[in-house]
């Protein structure tokens, strides 16, 4: 599915003079920093309103070879941690008619075709699994970048992913016509290099 210039999996915030990556030879880890990557989405709403939601819980990983200029990633989203500020709807949103998290709770996106320009990352090509359909979607990543975090002491790489899906190619058909078609993602990432995020471990 080809997607607008929408952008994925990667922001970063107050992050010091840019730092290139090392150059290695083999793909080293990222691990997505939970309290900093939340994947959110947006849609029509009557013809009206934008409204818009995000899911408060998600966890990633990234396999990145800055040398050979290749890599993958993955994001497993808990389906029934979507909020969107009124308690009514998000239940009704954790129900059959949307998300239907009792049969399927989780969210997964992969891809192992991503593409560099320079030591940045600017697209992902890979597959969006939702109510037990995957889809090929394309992520457009915006303002990625690495360096020393700030407060943890370690390397980070964050950015912007973006992509627009069609929420009936997914089997989410309820009101159509009245709720938008056209669903917004965005999932924002930082990433720690090593098997987990935060505090450099002593």
């Amino acid at each position: 599915m080809k997607t607008r210039a929408i952008a994925l999996v990667l922001a970063t915030v107050g992050f010091p003079a840019l730092m290139a990556p090392p150059a290695i030879g083999a793909p080293e880890q990222y691990t997505f920093d939970e309290a900093h990557t939340y994947p959110a989405f947006e849609l029509n709403h009557l013809g009206w309103s934008t409204t818009r939601g995000f899911f408060g819980k998600a966890k990633g990983k990234a396999m990145l070879d800055f040398a050979g200029k290749a890599g993958s990633l993955e994001i497993a989203i808990d389906a029934a941690s979507v909020q969107t500020g009124d308690a009514k709807r998000d239940e009704h949103l954790r129900g059959p008619d949307f998300f239907n998290v009792a049969k399927f709770p989780g969210i997964q996106f992969r891809s192992n075709k991503v593409k560099f320009d320079d030591n940045k990352i600017v697209e992902a090509d890979g597959e969006l699994t939702l109510l037990g359909v995957t889809k090929p979607v394309t992520l457009t990543v915006e303002g990625f970048k690495c360096g020393p975090h700030p407060i943890y002491k370690r390397e980070y790489c964050g950015g912007d992913a973006y992509t627009t899906i069609k929420r009936s190619e997914f089997g989410m058909n309820i009101y159509a016509g009245a709720i938008g078609e056209d669903v917004k993602l965005r999932i924002q990432v930082e990433a720690a290099k090593g098997n987990d995020w935060g505090p450099q471990k002593k």
